[in-house]
């Protein structure tokens, strides 16, 4: 496609070109002849000249139409620009029905609903194809030469040519990917004096110098990230139990021989060898957490495993990333799971995480069938200061539901597993990505529309209905006789059009309050509006019994302690879990050579408030010592004060 320029660009239409696996967003001239249409259409693919394909794109109903002539393609057009929609959705296949009307081959329903996935999106300009990248080391803008830096994604890179761009510059660079970057005498010199990206500058010491190398163009493999993505959980939960016969003990194997940390060789930073790994105690779509004891301390930690074969995609090791951050924020919050540390190897990465050991409200509720009011009003009450507080800090939650809520040893809840999160939402920002666990997914997701902290609020509903009902307010999916009303699809049919029904042995105060949360409004949920949203929910008669000040500062006593018989007692937790071997796959020396290392550099973390100087634990040397941490209260109540 030839390069627009900035007027034409503004009388241009916005495509979301999604293809095997991919979205790729670029524009095209609003009074684009057919042929040309189709030509753009094979060089976003690599199709060849004799490749068939079909294109079609989402009416205002989300209903899929065929664009296969001028009159269709016109039509598509014009009724982008009468509904001024933000861009025009386009679906290819690489092949033609067999006779009008029935669908592609690989044509699903699913795939038409906004993000049913979580797809790379890429951004063809000027024949790069960019990727938006938060950069976590030094990097280059390839245009103005300054520093890539900032909140989020800051920047793109060219998954092709690998040349890295600001987000404000993408549109102005005008080398031709692949080309040679020439030095030139006018090119603007970085703020800090070093050369820009004109390859004249000496290579950095975490290897920006491939962002600057010139390299071959390559066809842009499409679907291949996705279909890692689309095979973690098959693979962690599968590739498990296929080696079993190959796995070595934990506690001997790798404690005896630990990979270094790719991060650096500081004697002091922690490392698998400073763990002794104790039962396996829950797993994810792509990880596993263990029960573990610092060997040092004695004291008993959650480590969260994740494979970097999984996550090495631009967009997963954002996700990790975001974990991280959000771990960091709510360290020492009362109601949420906080960091310990972090650190990793040549195959993995570690989150030493707080332990919470009476359970998740999953396991409760399987043993308890329903709650009295008096319990999930507590439990409520915290869980919403808890989004309250991430809320706050621009962070949506996006994954509550009832094993995400844990109690802890007194009985007061902790929100855990941070995976879904979004961050660095400002007031009036908006989001769109599909995720979530299905059942909690609130209508405005299901829709398309972009949304903010209003499905955390839905979500609560939802957790709100399980917890005093005893069921979900969408329990009929997946018991019914028909096999087509137990599918997803029907699931989501019933989020977005069915009316919840309210059991009547409920409160007057109950109903009203999951009426508030589970409102298919976003604007009229309760909880969401922009000024008053949270002094909404805090001030509703369901709560009026609650002293939110008291509460915050967890001098309420909760409604149910669990017995807990040790620190390391896991009755609390599914054998399912617990009765696994605590054991790790072995690594595979050509996976980890495709593991591009420097993308998890600085991952490396411990918690400032949990270092402490070593002669405050008896230590032979006073230097700041990582591996003797005490936890924050015992710091507090040893009267601690010197912090690192």
């Amino acid at each position: 496609m030839p390069t627009l320029d900035p007027e034409e660009l503004e009388n241009s239409v916005r495509i979301k070109v999604g293809f095997n696996g991919n979205i790729l967003v670029t524009n095209i001239k609003n009074d684009m002849r057919y042929r040309e249409f189709c030509a753009e259409i094979r060089d976003i693919c690599k199709f060849n000249d004799e490749q068939p394909f079909t294109v079609k794109w989402l009416d205002e109903e989300g209903d899929p139409c065929t664009i296969s002539s001028q009159i269709e393609l016109n039509e598509a057009i014009r009724l982008y620009e009468v509904n001024k929609d933000s861009e025009l959705n386009i679906h290819v296949f690489p092949n033609v029905p067999a006779r009008p009307g029935l669908p592609c081959a690989g044509e699903d329903r699913n795939m038409y609903r906004r993000g049913a996935r979580r797809w790379r999106k890429l951004y063809k300009v000027n024949g790069h194809f960019y990727q938006a990248k938060r950069f976590s080391r030094k990097a280059a803008c390839a245009f103005c030469s300054d520093r890539i830096w900032g909140l989020g994604r800051q920047g793109f890179k060219c998954i092709n040519c690998r040349v890295t761009v600001h987000k404000r510059c993408h549109k102005l660079y005008k080398k031709l990917c692949g080309t040679i970057e020439e030095p030139s005498d006018q090119q603007p010199l970085a703020q800090n004096g070093e050369k820009g990206a004109s390859g004249l500058s000496k290579t950095s010491s975490n290897g920006d110098s491939k962002n600057l190398r010139v390299q071959k163009t390559l066809p842009v493999e499409y679907g291949q990230e996705e279909s890692k993505v689309e095979a973690m959980e098959e693979v962690v939960e599968d590739g498990d139990e296929e080696e079993e016969d190959h796995f070595h003990d934990a506690e001997s194997n790798w404690s005896a021989k630990v990979e270094p940390s790719p991060g650096g060789s500081d004697s002091n930073q922690l490392t698998l060898d400073h763990f002794q790994l104790l039962r396996v105690i829950g797993r994810g779509s792509y990880a596993k957490v263990l029960q573990v004891e610092h060997k040092k301390t004695k004291r008993i930690y959650a480590m969260k495993v994740i494979k970097k074969e999984l996550v090495n995609d631009d967009e997963d090791i954002d996700w990790v990333q975001t974990e991280k951050h959000v771990f960091e924020a709510a360290t020492n919050y009362p109601f949420l799971v906080g960091l310990h540390s972090c650190f990793q190897t040549a195959s993995r990465l570690f989150f030493v995480i707080e332990f919470v050991n009476g359970g998740d409200l999953m396991f409760h509720m399987q043993r308890q069938r329903r709650l009295p009011e008096e319990h999930a009003r507590f439990y409520a009450a915290e869980i919403c200061l808890a989004l309250n507080f991430l809320h706050e800090r621009g962070i949506v939650y996006r994954d509550l539901k009832l094993d995400n809520v844990l109690l802890d040893s007194e009985g007061h809840i902790k929100l855990t597993d941070y995976g879904m999160c979004k961050e660095n939402l400002k007031p009036g920002d908006r989001t769109n990505t599909f995720c979530g666990t299905p059942n909690y997914i609130a209508p405005e997701v299901l829709r398309g529309e972009d949304y903010d902290f209003s499905v955390d609020w839905w979500a609560l509903g939802v957790l709100m209905y399980e917890m005093l009902a005893g069921r979900s307010p969408f329990d009929a999916v997946g018991n019914a006789d028909n096999p087509d009303q137990n599918t997803e699809d029907y699931l989501f049919q019933i989020i977005l059009e069915k009316p919840i029904r309210i059991p009547r042995s409920l409160s007057v105060k109950a109903a009203s309050l999951l009426k508030g949360f589970l409102n298919k409004a976003p604007a009229e949920r309760l909880g969401c509006h922009p000024q008053t949203g949270f002094s909404d929910i805090q001030s509703h008669p369901f709560f009026r019994a609650i002293d939110w000040e008291l509460l915050e500062q967890k001098q309420i006593i909760p409604p149910y302690k669990p017995h807990i018989k040790h620190e390391r007692d896991l009755e609390h937790f599914d054998p399912a879990f617990t009765n696994e071997p605590v054991r790790l796959t072995p690594d595979d020396p050509r996976s980890i050579s495709e593991i591009d290392q420097s993308e998890f550099d600085g991952f490396e973390y411990v918690n400032p408030l949990l270092m402490i100087k070593v002669a405050e634990q008896g230590c032979a040397t006073d230097k700041v010592c990582y591996l003797c941490t005490l936890s924050l209260s015992d710091a507090k109540i040893r009267g601690t004060n010197e912090r690192v």
